[in-house]
């Protein structure tokens, strides 16, 4: 059975430092335990024309390889289907007919956990079900059964999440992320997930999933994010962070490269260059800052 990490952007538009630096954190993971390296293109939502011919050139600059060719999650539809039944077929789902501010609303209850859907259509009746039919298109929810689920993290230990009754699929039909990515990851046969940590909330959720699909659970490790100046996730708006920009500004990619390697305590050089010295434990914990490349003070 196929042993393999992976990398998956949404094509939403260039990649930034700090996504080329979770890319080299996962590469880096994968290769040093001997695992298969994938990329797959998150393209189901906010996907922007030339972004994922952008994303892959910029990987390979940075010397991120991946093994085989990438697969976009708008051509797995039928697994997704697939995974969808099965949990139909086991009275996991329900319609959910909310509107977003109607479950911010409810939320804010005393009673309903922080940032849990409140069940408002968890057990509507028939006659209820078809009226709301005639209103609106529906989102097909998960049928929870336990309300929090613990992973284990290569960082950041034991972890236990909430787990309430999330979106299997939205209103317009496109499968939500949740579902999507563990029936892509089980598919691929990827056993480890490295991501930024921004995402270690939501995986519970995501384990929890696996489990009811009889999907192995894999290995996590959510690494730190690079934030800006003022603590803030690093985004676009603050300044030359993608590769593009940098190079415009005189920074060159294997500077940026090294910059990301020293920012994780390696040596500079290509990836296969620093892999020896790569440690998962000797990882820092905290997110890394990133200060502009100024080629002027030089």
């Amino acid at each position: 059975m196929t042993r393999a990490g992976r990398f998956a952007p949404s094509p939403s538009g260039e990649l930034h430092v700090g996504n080329l630096r979770t890319a080299i954190l996962a590469w880096l993971f994968a290769r040093s335990t001997g695992r298969a390296f994938l990329l797959r293109v998150e393209d189901l939502d906010r996907a922007r024309t030339g972004a994922e011919a952008e994303q892959l050139r910029d990987l390979a600059a940075i010397g991120v390889t991946w093994d085989g060719d990438a697969v976009r999650q708008t051509a797995r539809a039928p697994l997704y289907a697939e995974a969808i039944a099965r949990l139909q077929d086991a009275g996991l789902t329900y319609d959910c007919f909310c509107t977003r501010r109607e479950i911010q609303e409810a939320a804010s209850a005393p009673h309903a956990p922080q940032g849990a859907y409140p069940g408002t259509c968890r057990n509507l009746d028939r006659a209820e079900l078809e009226f709301k039919r005639s209103i609106r298109p529906s989102a097909l929810r998960l049928r929870a059964e336990v309300a929090e689920f613990t992973v284990t993290d290569v960082l950041h230990g034991r972890f236990t999440g909430l787990v309430d009754d999330f979106v299997l699929r939205r209103n317009d039909g496109v499968t939500a992320y949740n579902l999507a990515v563990v029936v892509d990851d089980a598919e691929q046969g990827i056993d480890q997930v490295v991501r930024g940590d921004d995402l270690l909330p939501s995986t519970p959720r995501q384990a929890y999933l696996a489990s009811l699909l009889n999907i192995p659970i894999p290995e996590y490790a959510h690494v730190p994010l690079v934030v800006n100046q003022d603590g803030a996730r690093l985004a676009k708006r603050d300044g030359a962070v993608t590769l593009a920009d940098l190079a415009h500004s005189g920074v060159g990619v294997e500077e940026v490269r090294d910059r990301l390697l020293a920012s994780v305590g390696l040596p500079g050089g290509t990836l296969e260059q620093a892999l020896p010295a790569f440690c998962p434990a000797a990882l820092p914990r905290e997110p890394w800052v990133w200060e502009p490349l100024d080629v002027n003070k030089r």
